[in-house]
């Protein structure tokens, strides 16, 4: 009998394990399902959650971006506007430029014309000065032509004259 306690011992623990493991067993299962519903909630409240954040996230780099491209399209315009208000400027200032040159060529060509007016008048008057001069070199010269005209008609006059028997004294006759 001594061998047959030890397969009833055996049996009998394994009866009352199978009792308790049998009637635990529906429990664990039950707590098995709500334990995998409780995580399929967190599972899809996490999702949700992940969801939210990443639809967030989203949202956010779309309006960064968005702002982004706003600040850059800012940007550019505010240096397009820089660049045309510097074109402007160099324009206007070569706009004036070439009107104060077109003033200055203008005024140039004035002068220019001027000045050969009085150059021209300058070589009239040099001319003008020249034939005066001239004149009067010619009138000092008939001057002094005349003049020893005079005193070579005056010098032949005296020597025909002292050459006359006219202009001689008669010789005064001896007293005697």
């Amino acid at each position: 009998m001594k061998k047959w306690m030890y397969v009833i011992s055996v049996g009998s623990m394994l009866a009352v394990f199978l009792f308790f493991y049998f009637a635990f067993l529906k429990e664990s299962e039950i707590k098995e399902k709500q334990h995998a519903e409780q995580l399929a909630q967190e599972r899809k409240a996490e999702e949700t959650r992940k969801a939210a954040i990443e639809q967030k996230a989203r949202d956010d780099a779309a309006k960064r971006a968005a702002e982004r491209a706003a600040a850059d399209a800012k940007k550019e315009a505010e240096k397009l506007a820089r660049w045309e208000a510097e074109g402007k400027k160099i324009q206007d200032a070569t706009d004036a430029a070439n009107a104060k040159a077109d003033a200055y060529a203008k005024q140039i060509s004035a002068l220019e014309v001027e000045l050969s007016s009085l150059r021209t008048n300058k070589e009239k008057l040099n001319r003008e000065a020249f034939e005066f001069a001239k004149q009067v070199e010619q009138a000092r010269i008939n001057k002094r032509n005349a003049e020893m005209e005079i005193q070579r008609m005056t010098d032949m006059i005296a020597k025909r004259a002292a050459d006359s028997a006219l202009t001689r004294m008669p010789p005064v006759a001896a007293k005697p």
